[in-house]
């Protein structure tokens, strides 16, 4: 059986924190800009956060940014979102993939996502 490639959610009160984490069987993330989505119930998937391979350039979007936190192990084949101050509108499923391209807000998702639920 394959192993889930996102891991970490849960449910969590409104300013909480959670860490995901994003473990690819199969795939390398080396070379890769990668990245986190997430969608919410009735709503389209949308850009969370994404990373350069060097793993130290990044960018998110408005509605996370100073909250999450993303970061990678290559040597680990690894990319974690540091989620903190979680608000429930950050309610969704997460999931990760590899960037069309750095700047990008598009990519290809590489798991079945994690479930993250956050409470007033």
């Amino acid at each position: 059986q394959v192993p889930p490639v996102e891991s970490g959610g849960g449910l969590v009160q409104a300013g909480g924190s959670l860490r995901l984490t994003c473990a690819p069987s199969g795939r390398t993330i080396s070379g890769n800009v990668m990245g986190w989505f997430r969608q919410a119930p009735g709503k389209e998937r949308e850009f969370v956060a994404a990373l350069a391979d060097d793993g130290i350039n990044s960018y998110y979007s408005d509605s996370v940014k100073n909250r999450f936190t993303i970061s990678r192990d290559n040597a680990k084949n690894t990319v974690y979102l540091q989620m903190s101050r979680l608000k429930p509108e950050d309610t969704a499923v997460y999931y990760c993939g590899a960037m069309r391209q750095f700047g990008s807000r598009r990519g290809d998702y590489w798991g079945q996502g994690t479930q993250v639920t956050v409470s007033s």
